[in-house]
């Protein structure tokens, strides 16, 4: 008779205690929303980073590793852009990057797959700059399609 009893009371209780289907509300702040749209509208853009410059900008940038070839190092950085700009005239088919890294500008070249693409164009470059290093490092995937 115990045992019924504990039985049915322990029945009745988790009655009691079920919990009931209620209303759930969600209190967020509306700058939620607009920051999620912002951050999609920018990652469809092409990001670049406060470090880096490209030369060519709206382009979608697919990270991988690979080669590029550094132009030109230094710390002034008028210098750094005047090689830019040197470099673009003579290339404006690649793209360029320049990076800071304290206390020299970094002035690199390039978005190559392999190790042979860039020493090729290190060849092409050497009668122009002088001192040509590559770099293994992140580059944007270069674009596949065919051009008409």
């Amino acid at each position: 008779m115990k045992k019924l009893l504990t039985v049915v009371w322990c029945c009745c209780s988790a009655v009691a205690f079920a919990q009931k289907k209620g209303m759930v509300s969600v209190i967020k702040d509306p700058m939620i929303d607009s920051l999620i749209a912002k951050r999609i509208e920018l990652s469809t853009k092409a990001a670049v980073s406060p470090a880096v410059s490209t030369g060519k900008p709206g382009t979608a940038i697919v990270s991988q590793m690979g080669y590029r070839v550094q132009v030109f190092y230094g710390s002034d950085r008028r210098e750094v852009f005047n090689e830019q700009s040197k470099f673009n005239s003579s290339f404006p088919e690649y793209n360029t990057y320049i990076t800071y890294k304290q206390p020299n500008y970094y002035l690199r070249v390039g978005d190559f797959r392999t190790r042979l693409e860039a020493q090729r164009f290190l060849n092409e470059l050497k009668p122009i700059f002088p001192t040509l290093f590559i770099f293994r490092e992140k580059i944007n995937a270069p674009n596949l399609e065919p051009q008409q």
